[in-house]
């Protein structure tokens, strides 16, 4: 078990934990990053974009210093150490798949990614719309980005009350996930580990999410942002993602 530790160690009942513990399975992507690796390898400024909605933005975050692209990029800075990253926040509160389809070109490819974070679902979720005829629109939208050589990796909606209480959140996320697998290219479960979080750690929501019932919080986005710097470190560090000489130094994972 990873352990990362976040928060006060004075902590109180009610309060976030110190420790928000991560198992390697929960931070594992079903395929490789191929481009990020090779980029990682040769040394060059590596470039992130988070594209998505509110929780991409930082709703719910006591400043954007502490959205989870921002704590992403603290996180990737102390496992590659001497190498230049950047992770760009292209959130948007409110937003769907179309929209943020439709400024794919000026806020993402323009930037020339070498890996892409695409959080959405979430408010599909909310406005009780069916994700499935988004389908065609997000493999258009996974083809441009694949064609300027960016590894992309999808993350699904939040665990929490607002979203758990609509009747099409579980089949949204299961859609997500079967989409990446077709597509093949990895998606990070975030439902369920926020889920693990409230099931199996018995953590209240209040925890990790703010007290509107939807959106994260520091504490959680801090811990999103370990288990993604996790996972990028482990899919880049792979036999299979790319021909690797040896001596070169990718980071660490634990």
């Amino acid at each position: 078990m990873w352990q990362a530790s976040i928060g006060d160690p004075r902590q109180s009942p009610g309060t976030p934990p110190e420790v928000c513990a991560i198992a390697p399975e929960q931070a594992r992507f079903d395929f490789p990053l191929p481009h990020t690796s090779r980029v990682l390898a040769s040394g060059r400024p590596l470039k992130i974009v988070a594209l998505g909605s509110s929780s991409t933005y930082g709703a719910g975050a006591s400043s954007s210093a502490a959205a989870y692209p921002n704590r992403l990029a603290e996180e990737l800075a102390k496992r590659f150490p001497g190498h230049e990253i950047t992770v760009l926040n292209r959130g948007v509160n409110g937003e769907e798949i179309t929209e943020m389809l439709a400024r794919l070109d000026e806020a993402v490819i323009a930037e020339r990614p070498d890996l892409v974070l695409w959080q959405f679902g979430t408010n599909s979720v909310l406005q009780d719309r069916a994700l499935p005829p988004h389908v065609g629109e997000l493999h258009k939208g996974l083809q441009r980005l694949k064609a300027v050589g960016a590894d992309v990796v999808l993350i699904d909606p939040q665990y929490a009350p607002r979203v758990i209480a609509k009747a099409n959140c579980s089949a949204t996320v299961s859609l997500i996930s079967a989409a990446a697998k077709a597509e093949h290219i990895g998606v990070f479960h975030r439902f369920e580990l926020m889920r693990h979080w409230h099931l199996a750690e018995h953590l209240p929501f209040t925890t990790f999410v703010s007290p509107d019932g939807l959106h994260m919080n520091d504490w959680s986005y801090a811990c999103l942002a370990k288990a993604l710097g996790m996972a990028i470190a482990e899919a880049a560090m792979r036999p299979d993602a790319t021909a690797v000489g040896p001596g070169v130094n990718l980071g660490r994972i634990n």
